[in-house]
């Protein structure tokens, strides 16, 4: 990373479809931790104004919202529009302290072996100009969470008790997360694994962004953007009708009727298994289907007899 701050203005309106209300810069040259652009990409203008905001005048952002919205996605996208080196951790329940600060290991000097200090992915990235994403932000355990909180302040600064010594943070160093919940924990019985968030740390987020599905002509250009194959009439009377069942399963389940929805991700999915398998009702049971609770597959069998105009077949039939 030769460059150490973004230098290159950005006209927002035409790399991102709006005008955003301060002044955003991008790094001159890619590196290798850019992310890599994809053409595709739909921005919802005002997740990626918080995400802006965020970048251009270092605001810590949380973004939440439902699975396979794009809100990893999102960062890294706009990341590789501002040419910003971006490193995205995913906080499992295998990540701990030692993963994050780092470690003592042994290592051979000349011959001989020696006890060093190796920096974890939190001091590594804390000192350089890139933006470090914690994804699964809630499903992070509950002492690798208070490493975060010590850099979630706006002077970041890090201390490592091993080493007697303190890490500040770089100036062009961005910090994000996203989240499916909103630090309360799991209220629908969707994410199995997610904690309440102590709400100090919470506090500590400059800005939260909430992400939710997009409206139907949008995610309609989405799929199609994504699954090329589909742009013929008869192509776009299907990708029309996907979009519609996918709202469909949304509003099913805001209603408490059925248990699972259909994100952007497995709308895309199932057109795409579609191409390959030659039959939409096997390419939907494959996709979707057969996650769901066996009770309620009746329900989303209907929605699909609704929306593409076919019953599907029974399960014995189908595969």
């Amino acid at each position: 990373m030769s460059e150490e701050a973004p230098s290159v203005p950005v006209d927002t309106r035409a790399v991102f479809g709006f005008e955003a209300p301060m002044a955003v810069y991008a790094f001159a040259e890619r590196s290798a931790h850019v992310p890599d652009v994809d053409l595709t990409y739909r921005f919802d203008p005002a997740t990626t104004t918080a995400i802006l905001t965020g970048f251009a005048c270092n605001r810590r952002v949380l973004v939440q919202g439902y699975h396979g919205t794009g809100k990893s996605t999102h960062i890294e996208q706009t990341a590789a529009r501002l040419n910003w080196p971006c490193i995205r951790i995913n906080l499992d329940g295998h990540i701990s302290r030692i993963d994050l600060i780092g470690r003592d290991a042994i290592v051979v000097r000349d011959g001989v072996q020696v006890t060093e200090f190796q920096e974890g992915l939190l001091p590594w990235a804390l000192q350089r100009p890139c933006a470090l994403v914690f994804d699964e932000y809630d499903a992070g355990r509950p002492e690798t969470m208070f490493v975060i909180q010590r850099v979630l302040e706006e002077d970041s600064r890090l201390t490592l008790l091993d080493q007697n010594r303190i890490v500040r943070a770089h100036p062009a160093f961005r910090l994000f997360a996203t989240a499916n919940t909103a630090g309360w924990g799991d209220t629908t019985g969707l994410y199995h694994g997610t904690h309440a968030l102590n709400q100090a740390q919470m506090d500590r987020w400059n800005i939260i962004a909430n992400l939710d599905y997009l409206p139907h002509d949008q995610e309609l250009q989405i799929a199609l953007a994504t699954c090329p194959e589909y742009d013929t009439p008869a192509g776009l009377d299907t990708l029309n009708a996907l979009v519609a069942l996918a709202q469909l399963t949304r509003a099913g389940f805001a209603s408490g009727d059925i248990s699972a929805v259909m994100s952007p991700r497995t709308v895309v999915n199932c057109a795409r298994n579609a191409t390959i398998l030659g039959s939409m009702a096997l390419a939907f049971q494959l996709s979707f289907l057969n996650r769901c609770e066996e009770l309620e597959r009746p329900i989303v069998a209907e929605y699909f007899q609704r929306c593409l105009g076919e019953d599907l077949p029974s399960p014995g039939d189908l595969c």
